[in-house]
């Protein structure tokens, strides 16, 4: 067993762990109208509550992602336009927890995911990284230099620098890429004696233990006769370095006196370097930087926390190859999206705020169409491809006036037959000719969603269409009683009762965005009534109690029939 596999679990506990949401799974709307470019393209864009809309895609997405990045906001307390960030740690820490959990399912078993962070709350994700992707499966903190200068303007010392978290989703499949050779890296390798094989740079050829057979003399082609130090020996046997000098791999200097050393050709070297844990800004990037490129995209509305191109383009060059699909769930301005765009892989992106639509479709589009800022002069982008802009549905269930469960007006039929697939683990893919065939689990194992009411005739049609060994699941409003168990292989389930109590119904956010209270009384008092409610900061007590009462009315429903 590795020493990785021995490390001690250790959990984080605070106020509110355990009490997570029961999720709605939801079904996703194309909405054509910010829709853009190739109508095949498998990219998205989806505006809605982020936890939502991870729920909508762990049914199909499940072990697919090969890259997950994401930007959560820092907890500062640092207001910005776009979205607030600063909230009560331990609610940070249980809204963050229930989004990481289905990302853990998304991933990819050799699949990464890159988290960027800051010093307030760095500490407490690695632990609660180790409590969902497993201690074992850490990779490395890259240390990102965000700025590139000292803020003398600072109260004690200047802060230059942010993280980006890095975890596998099983550490022995993960393979990371090499980076792209540097012109620096190159420059360094010249060609003195015009070797056909090309520029070159020499090496030791001297090793610090002593061996048997590694002490010898080397005889240079001027006569000179070289020996090692006594405790120290020859890299290469006498006999591999006597080839090595007959083939020139072997450089005594311009004269052919000088010691010994290995030529070693930049042709034969490996074409790229590995990664290291310090992200300097001269090759990622920096806080300036990022702000240049989201203003040359949108100089009447900037972006207050963007991350530039180059970062992205790092995390992407190691973890992803071409066709790979990466995910990142707080899209803010459409970085992650327009960098995967750019390099030629697959995305989806999620974002809650407008900004889906007055940021991230604008510059998206702008991408589509071969916009030349950040990144795309460097990977020779020229454009291509496109997006598919999609929405959360509604609730599928919300209450009448009566305080009773009804499926909501907002669902025509197609849209409840994928639901209720959705519902119960089935693929919603209506067959061409065979009505009842909506879905499938299996090869036999179908599902069909009807709001009319069902009778023994209907039912006996369809038992007559079904072939041997087919099973068929029907949910309908409401039904014969003489169609219930009629026939063993079709199951009968009522709408909505045979929904009550899997999951939340009616809540349309889960964000992180919650507002800080006002700064003191006096502000306090100056709020209209409605602005003071609307800007009350959610405190962890009060989103316990809610969630607990949620949940016994779950418990206390009616699970199947009336």
């Amino acid at each position: 067993m590795s020493h990785k596999n021995q490390l001690q679990k250790l959990e984080l506990t605070w106020i509110g762990k355990g009490e997570e949401p029961a999720l709605e799974p939801r079904i996703l709307i194309e909405n054509p109208e910010y829709s853009y470019g190739d109508l095949n393209s498998e990219n998205m864009l989806i505006h809605g509550d982020n936890l939502l809309a991870l729920k909508a895609l762990e049914q199909d997405y499940t072990g697919k992602i090969k890259c997950i990045y994401i930007d959560p906001p820092y907890n500062t307390g640092s207001a910005f336009e776009h979205y607030d960030d600063g909230i009560e740690h331990s609610l940070w820490l249980c809204l963050i927890r229930d989004r990481l959990k289905i990302l853990n399912k998304l991933l990819a078993e050799n699949g990464s995911i890159w988290i960027s962070i800051d010093d307030n709350e760095f500490h407490y994700l690695k632990v609660l990284m180790d409590e969902i992707f497993g201690r074992n499966n850490f990779i490395a903190n890259n240390v990102w230099q965000k700025i590139h200068s000292t803020k003398n303007d600072a109260k004690y010392l200047s802060v230059n620098h942010e993280y980006v978290l890095v975890y596998a989703k099983n550490y022995e499949k993960l393979i990371l890429n090499l980076l792209p050779r540097s012109e620096e890296m190159d420059s360094r390798y010249k060609n003195p004696d015009n070797d056909p094989r090309g520029p070159w740079q020499s090496g030791d050829l001297v090793a610090n233990e002593e061996r048997t057979n590694g002490y010898y003399d080397v005889i240079s082609p001027s006569g000179n006769i070289f020996n090692v130090p006594k405790g120290k020996h020859w890299v290469y046997a006498e006999d591999r370095m006597k080839q090595m000098i007959l083939e020139n791999r072997i450089w005594f200097g311009v004269k052919g006196d000088a010691f010994p050393r290995k030529k070693r050709f930049l042709s034969e070297v490996q074409e790229g370097r590995k990664g290291n844990t310090w992200w300097e800004s001269k090759e990622v990037g920096h806080n300036q930087e990022a702000k240049r490129e989201v203003k040359a995209l949108n100089p009447k509305d900037i972006f207050g926390t963007p991350k530039p191109e180059r970062l992205i383009e790092r995390v992407l060059s190691l973890a992803t190859n071409l066709g790979d699909l990466v995910l990142d769930s707080f899209l803010g301005s459409g970085t992650t999206a327009a960098v995967a765009h750019k390099m030629g892989r697959r995305w989806i992106g999620v974002e809650l705020g407008e900004h889906a639509k007055t940021h991230c479709v604008p510059r998206l589009k702008q991408v589509v169409d071969g916009e030349q800022g950040g990144i795309s002069k460097a990977v020779n982008w020229q454009g291509g491809g496109g997006f598919k802009f999609y929405t959360l549905a509604p609730s599928l269930l919300k209450q009448d006036k009566f305080g009773n469960w009804v499926i909501s007006g907002e669902y025509n039929a197609d849209m409840l037959a994928a639901a209720m697939a959705k519902q119960e683990g089935f693929k919603y893919q209506p067959h061409a000719s065979i009505y009842w065939k909506q879905g499938q689990s299996s090869e036999q194992d179908f599902i069909f969603t009807t709001t009319h009411f069902l009778t023994v005739e209907a039912l006996e049609s369809i038992k007559e269409d079904m072939q041997a060994g087919e099973t068929l699941l029907i949910c309908c409003k409401s039904f014969q009683k003489e169609c219930k168990d009629k026939y063993s292989n079709i199951t009968i389930k009522k709408i909505p009762q045979m929904l009550l109590g899997r999951c939340e119904f009616g809540k349309e956010d889960y964000s992180l965005n919650i507002i800080n209270m006002p700064a003191n009384e006096q502000d306090s008092t100056d709020l209209t009534e409605e602005q003071s409610f609307r800007d009350e900061k959610v405190s962890v007590q009060e989103m316990l109690d809610k969630r607990k009462k949620e949940k016994k009315k779950r418990n206390d429903a009616p699970s199947l029939f009336d």
